[in-house]
């Protein structure tokens, strides 16, 4: 191998050394569970809806919301919070009563195209929905 090739190659590793041991996780770091529901039918705003009003809850609270919500994406966001909580509790081994909904988002997920007959041979399109749920959970902090 020419030098100036070793020379990189060195360089490289060394940048990855450093962005490993800069990444490492502290002692003091509070350690999160996620879970994520993909290609979910749903439009995105009814679904932010519903995470608006349960982020920054705690679990048990926020599945006491959710069971007595009048919204259909409530059973979607219900399996994907169980999911977070079952995560933090076999992967962590953290409590469930000691939980809290950290992180609640929904993207736009990839249109379901479908087609309806019309008028004079036309094909009208029809779009449904589809979204993205990501959930985290943490410890509670004692402040």
């Amino acid at each position: 191998m020419n030098l100036p090739r070793l020379e990189h190659i060195k360089a490289t590793l060394k940048i990855k050394k450093e962005a490993v041991d800069h990444m490492s996780i502290s002692p003091t770091a509070v350690p999160i569970a996620k879970a994520h529901g993909r290609y979910l039918r749903g439009s995105v705003s009814k679904v932010r809806r519903v995470l608006d009003q349960i982020r920054g809850r705690s679990y048990r609270d926020a599945l006491i919301m959710l069971e007595f919500m009048p919204y259909r994406s409530t059973g979607p966001i219900t399996k994907v919070l169980r999911s977070a909580v079952a995560n933090a509790e076999n992967n962590l081994g953290l409590d469930p009563a000691s939980l809290v909904i950290s992180q609640a988002t929904a993207d736009m997920g990839p249109p379901m195209k479908r087609y309806r007959p019309r008028a004079q041979g036309r094909a009208f399109a029809i779009k449904k929905q589809t979204c993205h749920i990501s959930i985290a959970v943490m410890a509670q902090t004692e402040s």
